[in-house]
């Protein structure tokens, strides 16, 4: 987001998101347990977070510029997406990985990185929802994701939002996790731009502005409906196809009248309630039904990879 488009009531917000987080410079932390990761951290992910960490203390020059703006093309930009990229582009550059547009997304508008993670299947709402989407729920165990249940992994992208509407005002990399003797858990972060260095952070996982987390792996799945697009949906057209309820010319990523009248006839065939939207129990389904036909027809499955 550009400065020349605060607002008096982003602002004013932003005070209270601000604050809300603990600065680490200005902490006596009490007794906490640092919480392992969940999954294997990916040596990328580490490289990302030591490349972070060189990075803490650097911030604007007296004209209100960065670095990170300079190399995504706007040196006055509101740079905390910026902040990240650079970091990520580092990483490529320096170990020969390929991480900038498809791990994570190259961006510097509001909702571009959010919105680049959902449509990869690679988002969790805080809150269990996603706006547009639909409910979300974990793919390993298939459970509703409920609000603040999710524990950010390394390398995880954090979104805020200090508007009514929505749309995306900060982004954060999660370094760890904490629980303390209360059992509250906390998101330890390096993030730029807040309010104009480098700095290390630290948000309650409850607070009120976090939206959700762009993840290093696949773990939730989201309600697709008519207007969605992206990898999520060309799976589910991937899996329509193989079942034989979609063409396979109609493989676009782009939920529109054709899959959503294909979602209907696989759930009249399945007993699920057509509606044309492919919630939880529909993807559930399919999945399961997609890995019985490979089963049943290994060769199709040598076939296909």
């Amino acid at each position: 987001m550009r400065k020349a488009y605060k607002t008096i009531l982003a602002c004013v917000l932003a005070i209270g998101f601000i604050l809300s987080a603990v600065p680490v410079s200005a902490l006596d932390e009490p007794a906490e347990e640092i919480l392992p990761p969940a999954y294997p951290v990916f040596d990328y992910v580490e490289h990302l977070l030591e490349t972070a960490r060189g990075e803490l203390g650097e911030g604007e020059d007296s004209h209100g510029n960065t670095k990170y703006g300079i190399w995504a093309g706007d040196p006055d930009a509101e740079w905390c997406a910026e902040f990240l990229c650079w970091c990520v582009d580092h990483v490529d550059q320096e170990y020969g990985t390929n991480l900038l547009k498809t791990v994570y997304p190259r961006y510097s508008s509001t909702n571009v990185g959010r919105d680049w993670f959902i449509r990869n299947g690679r988002y969790v709402s805080r809150k269990g929802n996603v706006p547009d989407w639909g409910s979300q729920w974990y793919l390993e165990d298939r459970q509703k994701v409920e609000k603040n249940s999710y524990i950010p992994q390394p390398g995880d992208w954090m979104f805020f939002s200090v508007y009514s509407s929505g749309d995306t005002s900060h982004v954060a990399m999660v370094e760890y996790t904490s629980r303390d003797k209360d059992g509250k858990v906390s998101v330890h972060v390096i993030e730029g731009n807040n309010p104009d260095k480098v700095a290390r952070n630290i948000y309650p996982i409850d607070n009120w502005a976090i939206l959700g987390y762009g993840t290093v792996r696949k773990l939730a799945g989201v309600t697709l409906r008519p207007g969605n697009e992206g990898d999520v949906v060309r799976n589910l057209q991937e899996q329509l196809v193989i079942l034989g309820y979609l063409q396979e010319q109609f493989i676009t990523g782009k939920y529109a009248t054709l899959t959503a009248d294909a979602v209907r006839a696989y759930q009249r065939d399945h007993g699920i309630q057509e509606t044309g939207i492919a919630g939880q129990e529909t993807q559930s389904s399919l999945e399961d039904v997609v890995r019985q036909f490979y089963i049943d027809h290994p060769e199709l499955w040598s076939v296909e990879n």
